[in-house]
Protein backbone atom coordinates (compact mmCIF):
# COMPACT_ATOMS: atom_id res chain seq x y z
CA UNK A 1 0.00 0.00 0.00
CA UNK A 2 2.90 2.59 1.05
CA UNK A 3 4.80 1.56 -2.35
CA UNK A 4 1.56 2.22 -4.63
CA UNK A 5 0.68 6.02 -2.52
CA UNK A 6 4.34 6.90 -3.25
CA UNK A 7 5.13 6.04 -6.52
CA UNK A 8 2.84 8.90 -8.31
CA UNK A 9 4.19 11.60 -5.87
CA UNK A 10 7.68 10.76 -7.27
CA UNK A 11 6.43 10.98 -10.37
CA UNK A 12 4.91 13.75 -9.92
CA UNK A 13 8.49 15.49 -8.48
CA UNK A 14 10.23 14.67 -11.35
CA UNK A 15 7.85 16.42 -13.53
CA UNK A 16 7.65 18.89 -11.41
CA UNK A 17 11.55 19.40 -11.36
CA UNK A 18 11.34 18.88 -15.12
CA UNK A 19 9.11 21.93 -15.90
CA UNK A 20 11.19 24.19 -13.78
CA UNK A 21 14.53 23.37 -15.63
CA UNK A 22 12.83 24.49 -18.69
CA UNK A 23 11.54 27.45 -17.02
CA UNK A 24 14.83 28.70 -15.39
CA UNK A 25 16.15 28.09 -19.33
CA UNK A 26 13.74 30.55 -20.40
CA UNK A 27 14.87 33.00 -17.58
CA UNK A 28 18.38 32.80 -18.42
CA UNK A 29 17.89 33.28 -21.75
CA UNK A 30 15.39 36.69 -21.21
CA UNK A 31 18.25 37.70 -18.81
CA UNK A 32 21.07 37.70 -21.21
CA UNK A 33 18.58 39.61 -23.95
CA UNK A 34 17.88 42.06 -21.48
CA UNK A 35 20.90 42.69 -20.45
CA UNK A 36 21.96 43.70 -24.05
CA UNK A 37 18.88 45.20 -25.24
CA UNK A 38 19.63 47.49 -21.80
CA UNK A 39 23.11 48.66 -23.20
CA UNK A 40 21.88 48.93 -27.17
CA UNK A 41 19.34 50.94 -25.82
CA UNK A 42 21.49 53.42 -23.47
CA UNK A 43 23.66 53.97 -26.70
CA UNK A 44 21.01 54.52 -29.02
CA UNK A 45 19.54 57.23 -26.53
CA UNK A 46 23.10 58.59 -25.81
CA UNK A 47 23.81 59.29 -29.52
CA UNK A 48 23.12 62.51 -30.85
CA UNK A 49 22.19 61.10 -34.89
CA UNK A 50 20.05 58.02 -34.15
CA UNK A 51 19.08 56.97 -37.39
CA UNK A 52 16.45 54.57 -36.68
CA UNK A 53 13.54 54.34 -34.01
CA UNK A 54 13.47 51.68 -30.51
CA UNK A 55 12.40 49.40 -32.54
CA UNK A 56 15.29 49.28 -35.16
CA UNK A 57 17.77 49.20 -31.54
CA UNK A 58 15.92 46.27 -30.36
CA UNK A 59 16.59 44.85 -33.46
CA UNK A 60 20.16 45.29 -33.42
CA UNK A 61 20.28 44.02 -29.46
CA UNK A 62 18.37 40.88 -30.64
CA UNK A 63 21.23 40.52 -33.09
CA UNK A 64 24.25 41.26 -31.20
CA UNK A 65 22.14 38.68 -28.90
CA UNK A 66 22.46 35.60 -31.63
CA UNK A 67 26.14 36.82 -32.17
CA UNK A 68 27.25 36.25 -29.04
CA UNK A 69 25.75 32.45 -29.04
CA UNK A 70 28.25 31.99 -32.71
CA UNK A 71 25.26 32.77 -35.40
CA UNK A 72 26.62 34.74 -38.07
CA UNK A 73 24.69 37.74 -39.09
CA UNK A 74 23.67 39.53 -42.37
CA UNK A 75 23.85 43.08 -42.77
CA UNK A 76 21.54 44.91 -45.46
CA UNK A 77 22.30 48.37 -45.15
CA UNK A 78 25.52 48.27 -46.61
CA UNK A 79 26.91 51.47 -49.29
CA UNK A 80 26.54 49.11 -52.33
CA UNK A 81 23.10 47.35 -51.18
CA UNK A 82 24.12 43.59 -51.25
CA UNK A 83 23.64 41.67 -48.00
CA UNK A 84 27.34 41.28 -46.69
CA UNK A 85 28.07 38.69 -43.68
CA UNK A 86 28.91 39.40 -40.84
CA UNK A 87 30.77 36.49 -38.92
CA UNK A 88 33.40 37.77 -35.84
CA UNK A 89 31.80 36.78 -32.77
CA UNK A 90 33.54 38.76 -29.39
CA UNK A 91 34.27 36.16 -27.19
CA UNK A 92 33.78 38.26 -23.87
CA UNK A 93 30.04 38.88 -25.07
CA UNK A 94 29.83 34.50 -25.39
CA UNK A 95 30.90 34.81 -21.37
CA UNK A 96 26.98 36.07 -20.78
CA UNK A 97 24.92 33.09 -21.78
CA UNK A 98 27.04 30.57 -20.96
CA UNK A 99 27.44 31.40 -17.34
CA UNK A 100 23.32 31.89 -17.52
CA UNK A 101 22.93 28.78 -18.90
CA UNK A 102 25.75 27.21 -16.73
CA UNK A 103 24.30 28.72 -13.63
CA UNK A 104 20.60 27.47 -14.54
CA UNK A 105 21.90 24.24 -15.17
CA UNK A 106 24.09 24.10 -11.52
CA UNK A 107 20.87 25.04 -9.77
CA UNK A 108 18.54 22.53 -11.50
CA UNK A 109 20.14 20.17 -9.37
CA UNK A 110 20.93 22.19 -6.35
CA UNK A 111 18.89 20.03 -3.73
CA UNK A 112 18.33 23.23 -1.73
CA UNK A 113 18.16 23.94 1.54
CA UNK A 114 16.19 20.97 3.31
CA UNK A 115 17.75 18.92 0.69
CA UNK A 116 14.24 17.25 0.10
CA UNK A 117 13.62 19.46 -3.27
CA UNK A 118 12.90 16.76 -6.27
CA UNK A 119 15.59 16.67 -8.73
CA UNK A 120 15.72 15.59 -12.31
CA UNK A 121 18.41 13.26 -13.55
CA UNK A 122 21.57 14.35 -15.15
CA UNK A 123 20.68 14.22 -18.61
CA UNK A 124 16.87 15.48 -17.98
CA UNK A 125 18.34 18.91 -16.31
CA UNK A 126 20.90 19.59 -19.29
CA UNK A 127 17.69 18.47 -21.73
CA UNK A 128 14.99 20.73 -19.69
CA UNK A 129 17.23 23.85 -19.23
CA UNK A 130 18.28 23.73 -22.58
CA UNK A 131 14.56 23.02 -24.22
CA UNK A 132 13.79 26.11 -22.76
CA UNK A 133 16.22 28.16 -23.51
CA UNK A 134 16.04 27.68 -27.10
CA UNK A 135 12.24 28.17 -27.20
CA UNK A 136 13.58 31.46 -26.42
CA UNK A 137 15.90 31.64 -28.80
CA UNK A 138 14.06 30.31 -31.63
CA UNK A 139 11.66 33.22 -31.00
CA UNK A 140 14.35 35.45 -31.21
CA UNK A 141 15.89 34.10 -34.43
CA UNK A 142 12.26 34.58 -36.20
CA UNK A 143 12.12 38.14 -34.31
CA UNK A 144 15.53 39.66 -36.12
CA UNK A 145 14.89 38.16 -39.79
CA UNK A 146 12.68 41.15 -40.32
CA UNK A 147 15.45 43.85 -39.05
CA UNK A 148 18.69 45.08 -40.67
CA UNK A 149 20.49 42.02 -38.92
CA UNK A 150 18.55 39.43 -39.75
CA UNK A 151 20.26 35.99 -38.87
CA UNK A 152 22.01 33.26 -40.68
CA UNK A 153 19.42 29.88 -40.21
CA UNK A 154 22.45 27.62 -41.38
CA UNK A 155 24.42 28.69 -38.20
CA UNK A 156 21.72 29.30 -36.20
CA UNK A 157 20.59 26.18 -36.48
CA UNK A 158 24.46 24.58 -35.98
CA UNK A 159 25.98 26.58 -33.41
CA UNK A 160 23.16 27.82 -31.01
CA UNK A 161 22.14 24.49 -29.80
CA UNK A 162 25.55 23.65 -29.75
CA UNK A 163 26.73 26.43 -27.54
CA UNK A 164 23.78 26.15 -25.22
CA UNK A 165 23.88 22.34 -24.76
CA UNK A 166 27.57 22.52 -23.99
CA UNK A 167 26.59 25.02 -21.27
CA UNK A 168 24.11 23.29 -19.60
CA UNK A 169 26.11 20.18 -19.40
CA UNK A 170 29.46 22.19 -18.12
CA UNK A 171 26.34 23.54 -15.25
CA UNK A 172 25.66 20.22 -14.39
CA UNK A 173 28.94 18.74 -14.32
CA UNK A 174 29.81 21.72 -11.89
CA UNK A 175 27.07 20.30 -9.61
CA UNK A 176 27.86 16.94 -9.69
CA UNK A 177 31.63 17.89 -8.33
CA UNK A 178 33.19 17.95 -11.38
CA UNK A 179 34.17 14.87 -11.74
CA UNK A 180 36.82 13.33 -13.88
CA UNK A 181 36.72 9.89 -15.49
CA UNK A 182 37.70 7.10 -13.87
CA UNK A 183 40.96 6.33 -15.96
CA UNK A 184 44.04 7.93 -14.54
CA UNK A 185 44.92 8.29 -18.31
CA UNK A 186 42.14 10.56 -19.51
CA UNK A 187 41.55 12.74 -16.09
CA UNK A 188 45.75 13.44 -16.68
CA UNK A 189 44.83 14.36 -19.95
CA UNK A 190 42.26 16.33 -19.55
CA UNK A 191 43.71 18.03 -16.84
CA UNK A 192 46.78 18.57 -19.04
CA UNK A 193 45.08 19.73 -22.33
CA UNK A 194 43.03 22.32 -19.96
CA UNK A 195 46.48 24.09 -18.74
CA UNK A 196 48.33 24.01 -22.04
CA UNK A 197 45.09 25.89 -23.55
CA UNK A 198 45.46 28.28 -20.84
CA UNK A 199 48.65 28.80 -21.09
CA UNK A 200 48.38 29.36 -25.07
CA UNK A 201 46.34 31.73 -24.32
CA UNK A 202 47.79 33.44 -22.10
CA UNK A 203 50.67 33.81 -23.84
CA UNK A 204 48.99 34.53 -27.14
CA UNK A 205 47.25 37.68 -25.04
CA UNK A 206 50.68 38.55 -23.84
CA UNK A 207 52.23 38.75 -27.27
CA UNK A 208 49.19 40.64 -28.57
CA UNK A 209 49.34 43.02 -26.22
CA UNK A 210 53.21 43.93 -26.05
CA UNK A 211 52.47 44.71 -30.00
CA UNK A 212 49.47 47.28 -29.30
CA UNK A 213 51.57 48.63 -26.89
CA UNK A 214 54.09 48.95 -29.58
CA UNK A 215 51.63 51.19 -32.79
CA UNK A 216 49.86 52.72 -29.43
CA UNK A 217 50.09 55.64 -31.62
CA UNK A 218 48.38 53.99 -34.67
CA UNK A 219 46.04 52.78 -32.13
CA UNK A 220 44.89 55.96 -30.76
CA UNK A 221 44.43 57.87 -34.14
CA UNK A 222 42.38 55.01 -35.02
CA UNK A 223 40.39 55.06 -32.39
CA UNK A 224 40.04 59.17 -32.53
CA UNK A 225 38.65 58.58 -36.40
CA UNK A 226 35.98 56.36 -35.61
CA UNK A 227 33.67 58.42 -33.71
CA UNK A 228 33.99 62.45 -32.35
CA UNK A 229 31.55 62.36 -29.63
CA UNK A 230 32.20 60.58 -25.87
CA UNK A 231 28.95 58.12 -26.68
CA UNK A 232 30.59 57.34 -30.26
CA UNK A 233 33.60 57.05 -28.64
CA UNK A 234 31.97 54.68 -25.35
CA UNK A 235 30.51 52.49 -27.72
CA UNK A 236 34.02 51.81 -29.22
CA UNK A 237 35.46 51.22 -26.36
CA UNK A 238 32.89 48.77 -25.26
CA UNK A 239 33.07 46.87 -28.57
CA UNK A 240 37.07 46.89 -27.86
CA UNK A 241 36.36 45.39 -24.85
CA UNK A 242 34.46 42.40 -25.72
CA UNK A 243 37.00 41.98 -28.90
CA UNK A 244 39.79 41.67 -26.29
CA UNK A 245 39.44 37.34 -26.43
CA UNK A 246 39.98 37.09 -30.12
CA UNK A 247 42.88 39.30 -29.76
CA UNK A 248 44.54 36.75 -27.46
CA UNK A 249 43.19 33.73 -29.59
CA UNK A 250 44.83 35.68 -32.83
CA UNK A 251 48.22 36.04 -30.67
CA UNK A 252 48.41 32.22 -29.84
CA UNK A 253 47.86 31.37 -33.87
CA UNK A 254 50.35 34.01 -34.80
CA UNK A 255 52.97 32.32 -32.55
CA UNK A 256 51.84 29.04 -33.70
CA UNK A 257 53.10 29.37 -36.65
CA UNK A 258 49.86 29.17 -39.56
CA UNK A 259 48.99 32.70 -38.41
CA UNK A 260 45.62 34.75 -39.35
CA UNK A 261 44.20 35.76 -42.58
CA UNK A 262 43.48 39.60 -43.50
CA UNK A 263 41.22 38.95 -45.89
CA UNK A 264 41.50 36.93 -49.01
CA UNK A 265 45.27 36.84 -50.09
CA UNK A 266 47.08 38.07 -47.03
CA UNK A 267 48.48 36.15 -44.55
CA UNK A 268 50.31 36.79 -41.25
CA UNK A 269 52.98 34.70 -39.86
CA UNK A 270 56.13 34.97 -37.79
CA UNK A 271 57.74 34.77 -41.13
CA UNK A 272 56.66 38.28 -42.30
CA UNK A 273 52.93 39.75 -44.02
CA UNK A 274 52.35 38.51 -47.25
CA UNK A 275 50.10 39.64 -49.69
CA UNK A 276 47.61 43.04 -49.33
CA UNK A 277 45.89 42.74 -46.25
CA UNK A 278 42.55 44.25 -46.55
CA UNK A 279 42.46 45.73 -42.75
CA UNK A 280 39.29 48.50 -41.62
CA UNK A 281 40.38 51.26 -39.13
CA UNK A 282 39.85 49.64 -36.34
CA UNK A 283 42.13 50.42 -33.01
CA UNK A 284 42.73 46.52 -32.47
CA UNK A 285 44.18 46.06 -35.85
CA UNK A 286 46.74 48.79 -35.30
CA UNK A 287 48.73 45.94 -33.14
CA UNK A 288 49.24 44.09 -36.80
CA UNK A 289 52.60 43.28 -37.63
CA UNK A 290 53.99 45.57 -40.73
CA UNK A 291 54.42 44.16 -44.27
CA UNK A 292 57.87 42.63 -44.80
CA UNK A 293 59.88 39.54 -44.08
CA UNK A 294 59.47 38.46 -40.11
CA UNK A 295 62.70 39.57 -37.75
CA UNK A 296 63.75 38.10 -34.35
CA UNK A 297 61.07 40.13 -32.85
CA UNK A 298 58.11 38.04 -34.67
CA UNK A 299 60.23 34.85 -34.11
CA UNK A 300 60.05 35.15 -30.59
CA UNK A 301 56.37 34.59 -30.27
CA UNK A 302 57.43 30.84 -30.96
CA UNK A 303 57.57 30.64 -26.99
CA UNK A 304 53.89 30.98 -26.65
CA UNK A 305 53.68 27.84 -28.09
CA UNK A 306 56.68 26.30 -26.37
CA UNK A 307 55.94 27.11 -22.73
CA UNK A 308 52.18 25.60 -23.62
CA UNK A 309 54.04 22.39 -24.99
CA UNK A 310 56.52 22.24 -21.80
CA UNK A 311 53.95 22.71 -18.74
CA UNK A 312 51.40 20.33 -20.57
CA UNK A 313 53.81 17.66 -21.16
CA UNK A 314 54.78 18.33 -17.06
CA UNK A 315 51.63 17.89 -16.37
CA UNK A 316 51.57 14.54 -17.41
CA UNK A 317 54.69 13.77 -16.46
CA UNK A 318 54.67 14.44 -12.83
CA UNK A 319 51.27 12.33 -13.42
CA UNK A 320 52.72 9.70 -15.17
CA UNK A 321 55.66 8.28 -12.80
CA UNK A 322 53.85 4.81 -11.67
CA UNK A 323 53.12 4.36 -15.17
CA UNK A 324 54.68 2.34 -18.09
CA UNK A 325 55.73 4.41 -20.96
CA UNK A 326 53.33 3.47 -23.04
CA UNK A 327 50.56 4.76 -21.10
CA UNK A 328 52.82 7.79 -20.47
CA UNK A 329 53.36 8.37 -24.22
CA UNK A 330 49.47 7.48 -24.91
CA UNK A 331 48.07 10.21 -22.57
CA UNK A 332 50.81 12.88 -23.40
CA UNK A 333 49.11 12.80 -27.12
CA UNK A 334 46.00 12.19 -25.82
CA UNK A 335 46.37 15.71 -23.72
CA UNK A 336 47.81 17.31 -27.31
CA UNK A 337 44.94 16.19 -29.10
CA UNK A 338 42.48 17.72 -26.72
CA UNK A 339 44.24 21.15 -26.92
CA UNK A 340 44.14 20.73 -30.22
CA UNK A 341 40.51 20.56 -30.48
CA UNK A 342 40.07 23.37 -27.47
CA UNK A 343 41.94 25.55 -30.04
CA UNK A 344 40.34 24.87 -33.16
CA UNK A 345 36.74 25.71 -31.69
CA UNK A 346 38.19 28.92 -30.42
CA UNK A 347 39.90 29.84 -33.41
CA UNK A 348 37.08 28.87 -35.88
CA UNK A 349 35.05 31.22 -33.50
CA UNK A 350 37.97 34.15 -32.88
CA UNK A 351 37.66 34.47 -36.95
CA UNK A 352 34.90 34.84 -39.69
CA UNK A 353 33.66 37.12 -42.62
CA UNK A 354 33.57 40.74 -42.29
CA UNK A 355 31.63 41.29 -45.38
CA UNK A 356 31.92 40.14 -48.80
CA UNK A 357 35.01 40.24 -51.33
CA UNK A 358 38.18 40.55 -49.62
CA UNK A 359 36.65 40.59 -46.26
CA UNK A 360 35.30 37.10 -46.46
CA UNK A 361 38.01 35.46 -44.64
CA UNK A 362 39.53 37.41 -41.72
CA UNK A 363 41.00 35.75 -38.52
CA UNK A 364 42.83 32.69 -37.99
CA UNK A 365 41.82 29.26 -39.96
CA UNK A 366 40.67 26.99 -37.85
CA UNK A 367 41.91 23.26 -38.78
CA UNK A 368 45.43 25.41 -39.51
CA UNK A 369 45.47 26.48 -35.66
CA UNK A 370 44.62 23.00 -34.21
CA UNK A 371 46.98 21.26 -36.50
CA UNK A 372 49.74 23.27 -35.50
CA UNK A 373 48.80 22.87 -31.76
CA UNK A 374 48.62 18.78 -32.06
CA UNK A 375 52.40 19.49 -33.42
CA UNK A 376 53.56 21.52 -31.02
CA UNK A 377 52.22 18.83 -28.40
CA UNK A 378 53.61 15.93 -30.02
CA UNK A 379 56.87 17.28 -31.02
CA UNK A 380 57.35 18.89 -27.50
CA UNK A 381 55.01 17.89 -24.96
CA UNK A 382 55.84 14.49 -25.47
CA UNK A 383 59.84 14.03 -25.11
CA UNK A 384 59.13 16.31 -21.81
CA UNK A 385 56.30 13.84 -20.34
CA UNK A 386 59.18 10.92 -20.78
CA UNK A 387 61.77 13.57 -19.15
CA UNK A 388 59.60 14.18 -16.40
CA UNK A 389 58.66 10.99 -15.55
CA UNK A 390 62.08 9.38 -15.89
CA UNK A 391 63.62 11.93 -13.42
CA UNK A 392 60.57 11.64 -10.99
CA UNK A 393 61.34 7.74 -10.89
CA UNK A 394 65.27 8.22 -9.89
CA UNK A 395 66.07 7.69 -6.23
CA UNK A 396 68.30 10.11 -4.67
CA UNK A 397 71.43 9.58 -3.23
CA UNK A 398 70.13 10.03 0.33
CA UNK A 399 67.34 7.24 -0.09
CA UNK A 400 69.20 4.71 -1.66
CA UNK A 401 69.73 1.31 0.46
CA UNK A 402 73.03 1.23 2.24
CA UNK A 403 74.98 -2.10 3.60
CA UNK A 404 74.25 -2.54 7.37
CA UNK A 405 77.52 -2.22 9.11
CA UNK A 406 78.82 -5.53 10.73
CA UNK A 407 79.65 -5.14 14.11
CA UNK A 408 83.26 -5.76 15.29
CA UNK A 409 82.49 -9.12 17.65
CA UNK A 410 80.39 -10.51 15.22
CA UNK A 411 83.18 -9.86 12.34
CA UNK A 412 86.00 -11.42 14.99
CA UNK A 413 83.31 -14.41 15.43
CA UNK A 414 83.17 -15.28 12.25
CA UNK A 415 86.69 -15.02 11.22
CA UNK A 416 86.77 -17.17 14.04
CA UNK A 417 84.68 -19.79 12.95
CA UNK A 418 86.61 -20.58 10.29
CA UNK A 419 90.31 -21.00 11.71
CA UNK A 420 91.35 -24.16 12.26
CA UNK A 421 92.63 -25.53 15.51
CA UNK A 422 96.65 -25.00 15.26
CA UNK A 423 98.94 -28.39 16.08
CA UNK A 424 100.45 -28.34 19.06
CA UNK A 425 104.33 -28.08 18.67
CA UNK A 426 105.42 -30.26 21.43
CA UNK A 427 103.68 -33.27 20.30
CA UNK A 428 100.62 -34.80 21.14
CA UNK A 429 100.13 -33.70 24.34
CA UNK A 430 98.35 -29.50 25.60
CA UNK A 431 101.45 -27.31 26.66
CA UNK A 432 101.08 -23.38 26.62
CA UNK A 433 101.90 -22.62 23.30
CA UNK A 434 99.10 -24.94 22.12
CA UNK A 435 96.77 -22.88 19.94
CA UNK A 436 93.20 -23.31 21.31
CA UNK A 437 90.11 -24.55 19.69
CA UNK A 438 88.28 -22.40 18.55
CA UNK A 439 84.15 -22.50 18.43
CA UNK A 440 81.66 -20.52 15.93
CA UNK A 441 78.84 -18.44 18.21
CA UNK A 442 76.22 -20.28 16.47
CA UNK A 443 76.99 -23.50 17.70
CA UNK A 444 74.76 -24.85 20.53
CA UNK A 445 77.07 -24.95 24.08
CA UNK A 446 77.37 -28.42 25.16
CA UNK A 447 75.57 -29.77 28.61
CA UNK A 448 77.30 -29.86 31.10
CA UNK A 449 79.03 -32.86 32.77
CA UNK A 450 78.21 -34.25 35.75
CA UNK A 451 80.11 -32.64 39.02
CA UNK A 452 81.84 -34.80 41.75
CA UNK A 453 82.29 -34.43 45.26
CA UNK A 454 85.22 -32.08 44.66
CA UNK A 455 83.09 -29.69 42.32
CA UNK A 456 85.24 -30.94 39.33
CA UNK A 457 83.64 -32.24 36.36
CA UNK A 458 83.83 -36.05 35.50
CA UNK A 459 86.31 -37.44 33.58
CA UNK A 460 88.22 -34.21 33.23
CA UNK A 461 91.70 -32.68 35.27
CA UNK A 462 91.28 -29.33 37.13
CA UNK A 463 92.11 -26.63 35.40
CA UNK A 464 95.01 -25.45 34.44
CA UNK A 465 97.00 -23.94 31.39
CA UNK A 466 96.73 -26.74 29.28
CA UNK A 467 93.68 -27.73 29.47
CA UNK A 468 91.78 -24.07 29.84
CA UNK A 469 89.35 -23.84 27.65
CA UNK A 470 88.58 -19.93 25.50
CA UNK A 471 85.94 -18.19 25.56
CA UNK A 472 83.55 -18.81 22.50
CA UNK A 473 83.34 -15.50 21.35
CA UNK A 474 86.91 -13.94 21.15
CA UNK A 475 88.69 -14.37 24.92
CA UNK A 476 86.90 -11.57 25.95
CA UNK A 477 86.78 -12.81 29.38
CA UNK A 478 90.24 -14.72 29.52
CA UNK A 479 92.25 -15.28 32.41
CA UNK A 480 93.26 -18.38 33.72
CA UNK A 481 89.42 -19.94 34.57
CA UNK A 482 88.93 -20.33 30.30
CA UNK A 483 85.02 -20.82 29.43
CA UNK A 484 82.77 -18.17 31.00
CA UNK A 485 79.73 -20.56 30.40
CA UNK A 486 81.37 -23.35 32.96
CA UNK A 487 81.36 -22.65 36.83
CA UNK A 488 84.47 -20.87 37.39
CA UNK A 489 84.40 -22.13 41.46
CA UNK A 490 82.79 -25.53 41.50
CA UNK A 491 79.81 -24.39 42.84
CA UNK A 492 77.10 -26.80 42.41
CA UNK A 493 74.47 -24.20 42.42
CA UNK A 494 75.88 -22.14 40.45
CA UNK A 495 73.57 -20.89 36.78
CA UNK A 496 74.96 -18.89 34.39
CA UNK A 497 72.86 -15.12 33.71
CA UNK A 498 73.55 -12.91 31.26
CA UNK A 499 72.01 -9.26 33.88
CA UNK A 500 72.73 -9.01 37.44
CA UNK A 501 69.11 -9.58 39.96
CA UNK A 502 67.90 -6.15 41.56
CA UNK A 503 69.23 -7.17 45.18
CA UNK A 504 70.84 -11.22 46.52
CA UNK A 505 68.47 -12.86 48.38
CA UNK A 506 69.72 -15.57 51.31
CA UNK A 507 70.02 -18.96 50.41
CA UNK A 508 67.32 -21.21 51.62
CA UNK A 509 68.75 -23.27 55.18
CA UNK A 510 70.07 -26.44 54.65
CA UNK A 511 68.14 -29.54 55.35
CA UNK A 512 68.47 -30.36 58.92
CA UNK A 513 70.24 -34.17 59.29
CA UNK A 514 69.62 -36.60 61.90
Amino acid sequence: MTHVTEHPLVQGGRSAALATACVRGGVAAGLGLGVLAVLVIAAWISSPYPDSGPVGALHVAAGIWLLAHGVDLVRTDTLSGLPAPLGIVPLLLVALPVWLVHRAARDTLDPGGNGVRPRPSPGGAVSAVAGGYLLVAAAVVVYSESGPLPADLVTAGLWLPAVVTGAAGAGVWTALGRPFPGQRQAAAALRAAGLGTLTLLGGGAVAAAVSLAWHAGRAQASFEGLAGEWSGRVTVLLLVLALLPNMAVWGAAYGLGPGFTLGTGALATPLGLAGDPAVPPFPLLAALPAEGRGTWVHWATAAVPLAAAVVQGGCVGRAARSWAVRDAALTALGAAWGCGVAVAVLAGAAGGPLGSGRLSAFGPVWWQAGAATVLWGACVGLPVTLGVRAWGRRVPRSRRPRPAPVPAAASGAAAGAVLPAAAPSGGAGSGPEAAPDRRTAAEPKAPAAPQTDTGEAAGSTPYSEGNARTDPVGDRFGGPFGDPYADPFGDPGYEPYDYLPAAWEPSPPPPATD
